[in-house]
């Protein structure tokens, strides 16, 4: 029975070396993990500060805005500044620009909701055009500008980079 209680210890002997080297081989990979996904060191290669304090400040920023014409979903002549700006912003941030077009209650909902969507595609391909890729642009959905304001405010497409 000695050579079965030997078996039977060398058997168990290597279960337990097996699990220790689970173990050790989970630890190693969750630290490994922690190093890799670890916030870059001061001293660490990064983008330029004015890089990074452009692509900040353009996340904090509030939104630009592009004002229409009445009925109308051609880009006015100063929409360039404002897309020139939006584009520059998320190619060197890499974020997702939100674009959000608006309408007012006046006539026909469905028409004003279609005007509206129009006006945000345009500026979708205008920005496109000027190297900004489609899974960087995000379309909402036309919203209904509410209150008493400037009526040019329900004319209008917002651009907030995320």
């Amino acid at each position: 029975m000695s050579d079965q209680d030997d078996d039977v210890q060398k058997y168990a002997l290597g279960a337990v070396a097996f699990v220790v080297a689970l173990v050790l081989a989970g630890v190693i990979g969750l630290a490994a993990s922690r190093v890799l996904h670890a916030p870059k060191a001061a001293g660490a290669a990064v983008a330029s500060t004015a890089t990074a304090t452009a692509a900040a400040a353009a996340e904090t920023s509030a939104a630009e805005r592009i004002y229409f014409e009445v009925g109308q979903d051609s880009l006015p002549a100063d929409a360039i500044d404002v897309l020139n700006r939006v584009a520059e912003a998320a190619r060197s941030s890499g974020g997702t620009v939100l674009i959000s077009g608006f309408h007012d209650a006046s006539g026909d909902a469905a028409a004003n909701a279609d005007l509206a969507k129009r006006r945000a595609q345009r500026v979708q391909h205008a920005l496109e055009a000027n190297g900004v890729t489609a899974d960087h642009l995000q379309l909402s959905k036309p919203a209904l500008t509410t209150g008493d304001g400037d009526p040019k405010a329900a004319r209008r497409v917002e651009l907030r980079l995320q």
